[in-house]
């Protein structure tokens, strides 16, 4: 198989499955972390993802060694990875044998060369709103990457961050719909539930619904769930019971608010 085939192969296995489907976050960021290394002539690599804080980041790597390295990463704070999604903007080479990435990453640096890595550079996994996480190349000599390793890199991870994202949007769009499909089916089974009672006790429908409402209350239930049993009829018969007794409940409901004023003033 070509170099170009099989970044053309990977660049569909990252979209995922858009027929049945959003991509699946895991499967994606396993997809880039098993095919950059080959696609961009690296040790290794990870993916770092954390779109919702870098304390719930995801994590995959090329190997075990990259991804427990990253997944330590995490837990320290620190690491190129870290960097990068902190500061927003690709992370710069560095020597993991320097002085400055021994000093700017006291953990990260001596696990990362005890693997046998000795460069490493992040580039972001960005999209509109920002980043959402990088993607870590590890090599085992101590020659810089190309420019045309990080140019690469930097397209399939930018591919990666805006499919992510849209995956992201879609779970969020199905989330919103069903959450308005069933607050449209409750109102229109409370709706139901206060014709009933409406009609059965001869009161109008905002009367119906104090009384859903305060039966509920006191059951300590939801409205819709009590709204429901009234129209399978399946309700409580305190509530549901004929007409002459809600009435009678009813004018003492009136008698006791007009008590209330004269006991007020006396």
């Amino acid at each position: 198989m070509t170099t170009q085939q099989r970044l053309a192969d990977t660049f569909v296995a990252l979209a995922g499955n858009t027929v049945d489907g959003p991509p699946d976050v895991t499967v994606t960021l396993s997809v880039l972390a098993r095919e950059a290394p080959s696609l961009l002539g690296v040790r290794a690599a990870a993916v770092v993802y954390a779109p919702e804080g870098y304390g719930t980041a995801q994590v995959a790597g090329s190997d075990p060694d990259a991804s427990g390295l990253e997944h330590e990463a995490v837990r320290w704070r620190e690491g190129p990875g870290h960097d990068c999604h902190r500061a927003d903007r690709p992370g710069h080479q560095a020597a993991l044998d320097s002085l400055p990435a021994r000093q700017r990453w006291p953990q990260y640096a001596p696990r990362a060369l005890g693997l046998g890595y000795r460069r490493v550079v992040a580039l972001p996994l960005r999209e509109p709103a920002g980043t959402n996480g990088a993607l870590v190349l590890l090599s085992g000599e101590g020659d810089p990457f190309s420019p045309e390793t990080l140019a690469l890199g930097q397209s399939i991870a930018y591919f990666t961050a805006v499919t992510l994202e849209r995956a992201r949007e879609t779970a969020r769009d199905r989330t919103l719909t069903a959450q308005l499909k069933l607050a449209l089916s409750c109102r229109v089974v409370v709706e139901q539930a206060k014709g009933v009672l409406a009609n059965r006790w001869a009161v109008t429908p905002d009367e119906a619904y104090d009384f859903l409402r305060k039966h509920a209350r006191a059951h300590q239930r939801a409205v819709r769930d009590v709204a429901r049993e009234v129209v399978e009829g399946q309700a409580d018969p305190s509530l549901t019971g004929p007409a002459r007794e809600r009435q009678r409940q009813r004018q003492q409901q009136q008698q006791q608010q007009q008590q209330q004023p004269e006991q007020e003033q006396g």
